[in-house]
């Protein structure tokens, strides 16, 4: 699948400016928008009396043409409006709506409530009547539906501006914005979908999708299928979830470096005795794995140096970031190939203590700064690479916070990497098939029972 995307608030209003520009009314884009929003609530909402509420901007014009709409299915609809529109756009749309249109203060409450007062572009906070109005319709709808954004949300960085109910609903333009997938705004979205108005877009911040993987063939064999080395340290056990999930993850040949023989560990993956240093110096060794379980002493630093020196593309997690903030993140510099930077957010914010802004901003400013793939992980994880591009991924399910699971997620991306992928599309192609596995895991699960799914999730993707 082709990954869509991602657009600021400056973005959208420069692709829809120059569509108008090129000849394409304002209103005929107001329109489209509202034709798709009003198909997706009647599918969604069904026949359930609505009511409208709108703003002065362009957001609230799309309300007016959605409100006539599915007037003209039969709906009962009525419309409150903030203020009088401002743009001519918008003053049209509310001409050609039929009925009346109430003081938002004084609105009654419907069933189905539709939130066109502030979409995209909203940077402070609603006024406190407006706030408290649109609370009181929410808390008594059965189902809220919100137009580009919920109002109260920032479009850029994921910030609530005002509090805001959780929408049943949300219908985006043209691209998704931010905060569609950056917490904590994504998780009052819910149903989200994504509406074609006729506006060409395109960003280097893209949504994360499926990935297009490929069988092995009949030419293949184990280390055409990619090499894994796994090196462990004081608590070996992670490192073996790595191992497992590199290999449930695609990889043909997958190598556990740990002190002893870690047990448990199926068969398929070798052990044995070998320093890492030895391991890494076969030239089949196309990926390797450091950091889970790895621990902060001496030798652990010494086997990340080791691993640093290999000619094998790395990916980096949880003890090896630790390391490498003591170090300095130019230590990363050494790696041969761009590397893979796997952190948390309590991770990331010791190694790149001086970064900035939104969670994407910050996470491309640290791929810069280290030269790296940053996958900065959370309910709202976001890659980036050191040229500029990044990507966010649709929210996980909740119960991968548990312990270990970022481990599997090494040992994922490890996979792909051997198997050849770059480093930013290993690392998306890593962070889908994680996702996908926990879903297909379930509530209850443990990192011990993600790596038993990816096959299934592999298998969606071919």
């Amino acid at each position: 699948m082709t990954p869509g995307p991602i657009l600021t608030a400056a973005e959208m209003r420069a692709a829809e400016a120059a569509v108008i520009a090129a000849g394409t009314p304002e209103r005929l884009l107001m329109e489209r928008a509202g034709l798709a929003a009003a198909d997706a609530i009647r599918l969604y909402a069904g026949n359930l009396p609505a009511l409208v509420v709108c703003g002065p901007g362009n957001n609230g014009g799309d309300g007016y043409v959605v409100a006539r709409l599915l007037r003209e299915r039969g709906l009962d609809v009525r419309v409150a409006a903030l203020a009088d529109p401002r743009s001519e756009a918008a003053r049209q749309a509310r001409s050609r709506w039929p009925g009346e249109v109430e003081s938002l203060g004084e609105a009654r409450p419907a069933p189905l409530l539709i939130d066109a007062l502030f979409g995209t572009g909203l940077t402070r906070p609603l006024d406190e009547p407006v706030a408290q109005a649109l609370a009181r319709l929410a808390a008594a709808a059965r189902i809220r539906a919100s137009l580009d954004l919920p109002s109260g949300v920032a479009t850029d960085d994921g910030a609530i501006l005002s509090p805001v109910t959780d929408y049943d609903l949300t219908i985006t333009f043209g691209a998704l914005k931010p905060s569609h997938r950056l917490q904590p705004a994504a998780r009052h979205m819910g149903r989200l979908v994504l509406a074609d108005i006729g506006v060409p877009v395109e960003s280097r911040l893209q949504d994360i999708v499926r990935p297009l993987l490929v069988a092995p063939g009949p030419a293949d064999y184990k280390y055409s299928r990619g090499y894994v080395a796994t090196i462990a340290g004081e608590m070996p056990g992670a490192a073996a979830l790595t191992a497992v999930a590199a290999l449930r993850g695609g990889a043909g040949y997958v190598r556990l470096v740990a002190p002893e023989i870690v047990p448990g560990v199926p068969s398929a993956i070798v052990q044995g005795k070998g320093e890492a240093a030895e391991v890494l110096a076969d030239p089949r060794v196309s990926a390797a794995a450091i950091g889970p379980g790895l621990g902060k002493s001496d030798e652990a630093r010494a086997l990340l140096e080791q691993v640093l020196a290999a000619d094998a593309k790395l990916v980096l997690d949880a003890d090896a970031l630790t390391l490498a903030a003591e170090a300095g993140s130019d230590i990363l510099h050494r790696a041969r190939f761009t590397p893979v930077l796997t952190p948390h957010a309590g991770e990331f914010s010791r190694l790149f203590p001086a970064c900035q802004g939104s969670k994407v901003d910050r996470a491309r400013q640290a791929a810069r700064e280290a030269r790296a793939v940053i996958v900065y992980k959370g309910p709202d994880t976001v890659i980036a690479d050191p040229e500029g591009r990044a990507a966010i991924a649709a929210a996980a399910p909740h119960w991968l916070a548990t312990a270990g699971t970022g481990d599997v997620l090494t040992g994922v991306i490890a996979a792909m990497r051997a198997w050849g992928f770059e480093a930013f599309e290993a690392a998306c192609a890593g962070v889908w098939l994680h996702g996908r596995a926990a879903e297909l895991a379930g509530p209850g699960m443990i990192a011990d029972d993600l790596p038993g799914h990816l096959p299934a999730a592999f298998a969606e993707c071919l």
